[in-house]
């Protein structure tokens, strides 16, 4: 009970976060064409560029992030992004987007860079796994829940042309976000007097956790996929009516915004690799069933895409807490927010991957995508089952020491 009371006022800034940018989801192109006039090319261009340039944030993170506690890193990375949406009333140049987009992108990194290890110091003392499971299961249903109602609402932003509203809107949440992490719990270790112990040489030669990082950028690669590559392999590739993306999406919303827990009750028995490599083949069956679908009559295409939806829910239920977990229990105490920042690079990479690796396959055949991603997540799979011994025994080292 202690330990979901200290959850609730950092647990109630992520939904307002999650909803205010689940808002802005469906207008985050359509606001600079619509509102400044920009070509759609361009502000495709300039988002990207603005994505790329915020890459180094979390290596600063890592490297400087000691100094400050990291709830206080969230906070300001909330008032980063409030600024930036309030500027975009301004934005009605190349440059101005670059900027906005740009202040926005690095205020997101420092977010993502720094929420996990805030979670982490949330752990009572002497906690099991199955607590540290519940709060991190927990975290990833309101992330979920509030992003898809957000997403969902954005539709209407869509409709009625609520361009502006929405993105002062945005602004107010991080800003309201801000305010309700100032009552969160400070992590109950003080801030280190020097610098974190060891530093990236000492983590480039971390085989185990390196490898974890890589295993784990192909499953993000996995959770994004779906909205990336499933909207142009519906509407091109199969015998759907366009208005099924809609449904599907929000089906897979639902499924993850709901069945978190129940997924971490079911897989406790495992150990956290094997957890993660039991979510990696079901990743693996979904992509074989939806490279498959092109051979699927069309009168059984609609269930037979929902079945496949569930193994992919299912995976990205057990994968979002346990990889978090797993990142957290695996990283050395006296490093862990350098580890942690520099693990949120697996998502990083992904969305970057993602839509080049799609389109780049997709030019080969509508199945090829599918049946890559399929290998290559065997791949990650395999590995990760041979790190459960190491990582396994770093956890009940980690464990001991807390």
């Amino acid at each position: 009970m202690p330990g979901r009371r200290r959850l609730i006022p950092l647990a109630c800034a992520l939904a307002v976060d999650m909803f205010g940018s689940g808002l802005f989801l469906p207008v985050s192109l359509l606001y600079f064409t619509e509102v400044a006039g920009l070509p759609l090319a361009t502000v495709g261009l300039l988002l990207s560029v603005a994505a790329i340039g915020s890459l180094p944030v979390p290596l600063l993170v890592g490297q400087v992030g000691h100094r400050f506690r990291p709830i206080d890193r969230v906070i300001l990375a909330q008032v980063v992004q409030a600024v930036a949406f309030a500027g975009y009333a301004w934005a009605d140049t190349a440059a101005g987007v670059l900027a906005v987009a740009m202040l926005a992108a690095i205020g997101q990194r420092l977010f993502w860079s720094s929420f996990f290890s805030v979670v982490a110091g949330l752990a009572e003392p002497e906690e099991d796994r199955s607590a540290t499971d519940r709060r991190y299961a927990l975290t990833g249903m309101i992330q979920m829940a509030s992003m898809g109602a957000g997403t969902l609402l954005g539709g209407l932003v869509v409709a009625y042309g609520w361009y502006q509203p929405v993105v002062w809107f945005n602004a107010a949440s991080f800003l309201l976000s801000g305010v309700l992490l100032l009552l969160a719990p400070r992590d109950r270790a003080a801030l280190p007097a020097g610098p974190a112990v060891g530093g990236y040489r000492e983590m480039l030669r971390d085989r185990p956790y390196l490898l974890l990082i890589a295993v784990n950028t192909i499953f993000a690669l996995c959770s994004v996929f779906i909205g990336v590559a499933l909207p142009v392999y519906l509407i091109e590739a199969l015998p759907t009516p366009d208005w099924l993306v809609g449904p599907l999406l929000a089906a897979n919303t639902v499924l993850l915004a709901s069945g978190q827990a129940l997924a971490v009750r079911l897989v406790r028995p495992l150990s956290r690799p094997r957890g993660l490599a039991l979510a990696g083949l079901l990743w693996v069956v979904w992509a074989l069933l939806y490279a498959a679908a092109i051979r699927v009559p069309g009168a059984a295409l609609v269930p037979y895409l929902l079945v496949g939806l569930i193994f992919f829910a299912a995976a990205d239920l057990i994968h979002a807490p346990l990889s978090n977990t797993l990142s957290a229990a695996a990283a050395p105490p006296a490093q862990r927010d350098r580890y942690l920042a520099v693990y949120q690079y697996c998502f990083a990479f992904a969305s970057i991957l993602a839509p080049a690796f799609f389109t780049t396959l997709y030019a080969r055949g509508p199945a090829v995508p599918w049946l890559a991603l399929a290998a290559v997540t065997a791949v990650a799979t395999v590995v990760v089952h041979t790190l459960n011994r190491p990582l396994t025994a770093r956890e009940q080292i980690t464990h001991q020491a807390a």
